[in-house]
């Protein structure tokens, strides 16, 4: 697709004085970087040494010594000397190991992408390099720019002449004179690319011609406009994202955690940062990027692990029931009341620290108030208060302060950072205080974990019957604290399509202080039930206040004639919007096995032929079946042909697999066989409609279709 906009320089290499100047630079910043490396390694072992023999040598000067307070203060505050220096060690070594990683990575690629920018009129211009990381010489200079830095932007922009990024809220305007792309490994340059319209770029062309791997790849040098506009789109309480099959929905919503994580690398933990994926397969597939790019993975969850996170496994999910039963909730908090009935003692194992009076009567000082998150939240701090009188209590007795006085040396140093040598009961009382303090720690999470309160009793007699959903359960526990995961920043969900009007109203109020990313393609909506896009932004729209929008209209995964099988599946007015920039490709076939005597038979000899061409192709098939009891029927009729993968199996590389379309979800492969797109699994229906569009979708290079029994009429020509 090289044209005027794209000059491909990848031939004529030792004559082209640009191709020889590159590669030039290139060989400095590699030796450059090889000298970074040497130089990290180096340090790391000397500074290893050193920190070795220096903590060696304090510690042959610390003399142990309790026998009196003054002795015991000087040992203490020597450990303490001690403690600093090591602390001191291990930040440097993190800092160093951290850049050293970053040395590593660029070894493989030192950069992808160089930006000639004039950052002022009447100066000379000024090359940036860019690469997946970024990295200083020893003067502190430049090398190479992380690809999320803020002038790195004007490489994804692709607005040739004057353009703009910004930094620290300014913006600062700028001359783009050059954007050049490199095809680079390690230190050889292979070829480079100048260009002004990325989706003609033959660096992308020759990304996306590559096989499945059973791994997610990053797609950071071949990011692209639309898809950038999401990366970098400004910090929004909700961005909704819609975008076609292999429009690199999931590939954006990983370097978007990537860049966040790079803005805001100060103050962002990946705890702070909560991915839900489809479903484990899917899990493992991504689990890579994020490290390849030096990021942490953040929680990544499934719904149905996030459930069972917060011990909600043993009952049905309650995904499906619709807001109906949480809105019931919802109006019968107004006027409800609490009995004693509704509570539950505080204790730890045999030891009951307050008895259900006694939070009968927390609860009943602030009456006054309604149920809801401030009368817990003034319930709470009184059980909080009224826990530590129990404990201080409790450390005046006998029992509790014989243990104290039993505790060896390594016991009291644990607990009390001292030897202890109490002079009296009170000062007895005091230690064994800190002893129970830390034996029923416990029971303060309990208190705000509100495990005081039934809530299953208050649930049932809200909602008039026998038992809540996970779903329900967690709704009414926190419409009634008001805390969920107040801590968390952002939550991601992938394939949000999926998600009922029930998830998504749990997960938006379990976050409440998150700014939500939300990506699917409603055309890949494969189950009954679930939210429209209007119902999320509803939802969004009241949890969060406002929800912003992006679309991914081009498919980068599939082929031009795999592209144009599945939009025929969509209406007309989507259609027009949506294209492929790959270059054509092998039109799909079409097998439809008539009814009859033998057509079982006949139908299997058609799949088998289609394993047999496969499997002796490069790169990963995959066999796409509607459901799981097809997907085992099948399994057993094609033993030995395909791997069948099934729950947690782990994804290969290459081969033919067997995957039902659940599973197969959010994934891409080489080719993709549909095994049965029979009018009966895919009949007239939208819902039949969005399933096939999914199946077909899957496919990069090829697809074949065949039925057992009529053609689905979903892709009958007329």
């Amino acid at each position: 697709m090289a044209d005027e906009q794209s000059t491909d320089q990848s031939t004529d290499q030792s004559t082209d004085p640009t191709f020889v100047e590159e590669q030039e630079h290139l060989s400095a910043i590699y030796a450059q970087l090889e000298e970074i490396h040497a130089d990290l390694t180096e340090e790391i072992e000397v500074r290893h040494k050193n920190a070795a023999q220096d903590l060696r040598d304090l510690s042959d000067e610390i003399r142990i010594d309790f026998g009196g307070a003054d002795e015991t203060m000087e040992t203490l505050a020597a450990i303490e000397t001690l403690n600093s220096v090591i602390d001191t060690y291990n930040q440097q070594h993190d800092f160093t190991v951290e850049k050293l990683g970053r040395a590593i990575m660029l070894l493989g690629q030192p950069y992808f992408a160089k930006v000639r920018l004039r950052m002022r009129p009447g100066r000379p211009p000024r090359d940036v390099y860019i690469g997946s990381a970024g990295i200083t010489d020893k003067n502190r200079m430049p090398l190479i720019v992380d690809w999320r830095n803020p002038i790195a932007e004007t490489y994804y922009n692709q607005e040739m002449g004057p353009t703009s990024y910004v930094v620290d809220g300014r913006v600062r305007h700028v001359e783009l004179e050059l954007r050049r792309q490199y095809d680079i490994v390690r230190d050889k340059l292979r070829a480079y690319f100048d260009t002004t319209v990325a989706i003609e770029d033959s660096l992308l062309l020759s990304a996306l011609t590559r096989h499945h791997t059973e791994k997610l790849q990053a797609i950071t040098a071949t990011i692209q406009r639309e898809q950038n506009e999401v990366v970098r789109h400004e910090d929004v309480p909700a961005l909704l994202v819609s975008g076609i099959a292999g429009s690199g929905k999931t590939s954006v919503l990983l370097q978007r955690i990537a860049f966040l994580f790079y803005r805001n690398r100060e103050t962002l933990s990946p705890d702070q940062v909560w991915l839900f994926t489809p479903n484990s397969v899917f899990e493992t597939y991504i689990d890579n990027v994020l490290p390849t790019l030096g990021e942490a993975n953040p929680n990544t969850f499934t719904w149905k692990n996030f459930l069972a996170s917060l011990g909600l496994d043993n009952r049905g999910t309650g995904a499906d029931a619709g807001l109906d039963s949480l809105r019931a909730l919802e109006a019968a908090m107004d006027g409800l009341a609490l009995t004693e009935d509704d509570f539950r003692e505080v204790r730890r194992g045999e030891t009951v620290l307050l008895k259900v009076s006694q939070v009968k009567s927390a609860v009943e000082k602030f009456s006054q108030f309604d149920v809801g998150p401030r009368l817990i939240a003034l319930v709470k701090d009184e059980l909080h208060d009224r826990l530590s009188r129990r404990i201080a209590q409790m450390a005046h007795g006998e029992e509790a302060m014989e243990e104290t006085l039993a505790l060896d040396v390594e016991q009291q140093m644990e607990l009390f950072g001292e030897v202890i040598a109490p002079d009296s009961d009170d000062d007895t009382a005091r230690y064994a205080k800190k002893l129970l303090e830390s034996r029923f720690a416990d029971a303060h999470d309990d208190i705000e974990n509100l495990t005081w309160l039934r809530l299953d009793r208050i649930g049932q007699r809200m909602s008039g019957r026998a038992s809540l959903s996970a779903a329900e359960w967690l709704y009414l526990k926190l419409l009634i604290s008001g805390h969920g995961a107040d801590d968390a920043r952002f939550v991601m969900i992938d394939e949000v399509q999926d998600y009922t009007t029930t998830q998504l109203a749990v997960l938006a109020r379990y976050f409440p202080r998150a700014h939500f990313l939300l990506l699917g393609d409603p055309n890949q909506a494969i189950y009954e039930g679930c939210a429209s896009f209007d119902e999320m932004r509803e939802i969004f729209s009241a949890s969060h206040g406002s929800v912003e929008e992006c679309r991914l209209t081009t498919s980068y995964r599939s082929s031009p004639e795999i592209t144009e099988l599945f939009a025929s599946l969509l209406p007309e007015e989507e259609r027009i919007t949506i294209s492929s920039v790959h270059r054509p490709g092998v039109e799909p076939t079409i097998t439809e096995v008539a009814d009859g005597e033998k057509s079982v038979d006949a139908y299997l000899d058609a799949v088998r032929s289609l394993v047999a061409e496969a499997s002796r192709e490069e790169g990963l098939a995959a066999v796409i079946v509607a459901d799981r009891r097809r997907a085992v029927w099948l399994a057993k009729q094609l033993e030995g042909e395909v791997t069948h993968v099934s729950g947690n199996d782990p994804m290969p590389a290459e081969g033919v697999v067997l995957i039902d379309l659940a599973l197969a979800k959010g994934l891409e492969f080489d080719r993709v066989i549909v095994a049965d797109a029979q009018a009966a699994v895919y009949d007239d229906t939208p819902l039949s409609r969005r399933r096939l569009y999914t199946a077909i979708s899957r496919a990069m290079h090829r697809v074949d279709i065949v039925s057992q029994g009529p053609l689905t009429p979903l892709l009958a020509r007329d």
